[in-house]
């Protein structure tokens, strides 16, 4: 059993939603957890998390919307996160990729709804990119744990993350040929390992330039196992333990 624990669900990327959850479960995926991190896809994810027993959700706000969440939508989400099978709040964090204009924004926007996770006890999911030094000096200010979304910084780095209590989502950036990343996640603990897609996005390799989707977990699960020398069913079995007990999935 593999369990997907960052992806992106919409009719938008995939016509026929039920196909996709048959093949995921073809490839022994048999639990997706998507991400709802916009207005539009909050309500989408709700609306599967109602239809499909297989998929569970994470809500929250991600960067990109800094400019437009109100305190009502804040207000709206915390009302969502008593919704059954919404596991964590994310993908959340800061984005300095296309510039720090709205800096201030992103860390108030992401201050208040790590403040909400720590008063609802639930687990974060954290985006994180071009900006490592103000996310970690922004969780140390928060009693949260949770997973680093689409991790792919160094072991240095990830060491900061594990004395906060964090585990890191692998995905198929680990499979890319010119990615250093197997030799990070050689150095992390296992038990701080949790298998995602960000589908439709980083399709690994061998199917680079497809639309993504939670059935390849298992390529990327492989190539942890043959970086890290365990068995494929070692790293299928803790991975999925570990996510479990992150999201407390039963």
């Amino acid at each position: 059993m593999y369990i997907d624990t960052h992806c992106h669900l919409s009719y938008h990327d995939y016509p026929d939603i039920n196909k996709v959850l048959e093949e995921n479960k073809s490839a022994s995926v048999d639990a997706i957890i998507i991400s709802g991190c916009d207005k539009d896809s909050i309500i989408e994810s709700l609306d599967y998390i109602k239809k499909y027993s297989c998929v569970y959700a994470t809500l929250g706000y991600h960067p990109s919307e800094a400019s437009v969440v109100t305190e009502e939508d804040l207000n709206n989400l915390k009302y969502q996160l008593l919704q059954n099978k919404v596991v964590g709040i994310g993908e959340i964090g800061l984005d300095y990729h296309y510039g720090k204009e709205d800096r201030d924004k992103q860390i108030t926007l992401f201050e208040k709804q790590l403040k909400i996770a720590e008063e609802y006890n639930m687990p974060v999911v954290i985006h994180s990119r071009d900006a490592t030094m103000d996310t970690i000096n922004t969780l140390k200010k928060f009693n949260v744990t949770g997973v680093i979304h689409c991790y792919s910084g160094s072991f240095e780095t990830a060491k900061e993350y594990m004395k906060l209590g964090f585990s890191f989502g692998i995905g198929g950036v680990v499979t890319f040929k010119n990615s250093k990343l197997s030799e990070v996640v050689e150095k992390i603990p296992l038990e701080r390992i949790v298998l995602e897609t960000d589908s439709p996005y980083l399709t690994p390799h061998p199917f680079r330039g497809e639309v993504n989707s939670s059935k390849y977990l298992p390529f990327i699960a492989k190539k942890i196992a043959e970086t890290k020398n365990l068995s494929l069913e070692e790293v299928a079995a803790a991975t999925t333990n570990n996510a479990k007990n992150i999201f407390r999935i039963s």
